[in-house]
């Protein structure tokens, strides 16, 4: 395992300087996703390499391939360790504030950070990369689809969305709305657009 970080290297996202001796595997695993989230957000996806990311974080190459199959992979997972905080998915009782509230942050996280062009070439690349592919759908987007579909039907539950309504195709509706303006731009997305989303896809699924 490599244990000191280049000179070079010093002062850039991610970097950590390691001291010897065996690690968990959860450890090094934490390092590494972290290194690549701070790189992604930090700079883009195009100067990630495994070559850089041993260095940074500390954890050799051999460690890396086995654990991610490819360099879209590994962003796609760096990615996701990044954001997941910043789009957990409130539940504060209130389901128009809460649908409200998250979108709004996706919104900003998408917008107003490197996040938005990072994960539209995710997606892009995911189109020819068949083991970013998979980890697209199995770590980020089922990921993201479970939490709001557990929130929508815990809505359900207490009264405030019918019971007939398919939690799935409302979860299409409204983060579907937004891919689609940030994959073709033709209009902007912004936290106006999601609060209507929020205003008008409950005008017709909302108890009365």
């Amino acid at each position: 395992m490599t244990n000191q970080v280049a000179a070079s290297d010093v002062g850039q996202p991610g970097a950590r300087a390691r001291g010897r001796g065996r690690r968990p595997a959860d450890e090094v695993r934490g390092d590494v996703l972290r290194t690549v989230g701070e790189l992604l957000l930090a700079e883009g996806i195009a100067d990630l390499t495994f070559e850089r990311v041993a260095r940074l974080s500390g954890v050799s190459k051999t460690t890396l391939y086995k654990w991610w199959p490819s360099k879209g992979a590994l962003a796609l997972d760096g990615y996701f360790h990044a954001v997941q905080q910043t789009l957990a998915f409130p539940d504060t009782g209130d389901i128009r504030a809460d649908l409200r509230d998250q979108l709004r942050a996706f919104v900003h996280l998408m917008t107003t950070t490197p996040a938005g062009r990072i994960l539209a070439e995710l997606i892009g690349q995911s189109q020819t990369d068949p083991d970013l592919a998979v980890a697209y759908r199995t770590l980020y987007s089922s990921e993201r689809r479970r939490l709001a579909a557990e929130r929508l039907r815990a809505a359900q539950e207490a009264g405030q969305v019918r019971d007939d309504v398919d939690v799935q195709v409302v979860v299409d509706q409204l983060w579907g709305a937004v891919y689609h303006r940030l994959l073709v731009p033709d209009e902007p997305v912004t936290e106006a657009f999601a609060d209507a989303l929020v205003t008008n896809l409950l005008g017709g699924i909302a108890e009365d």
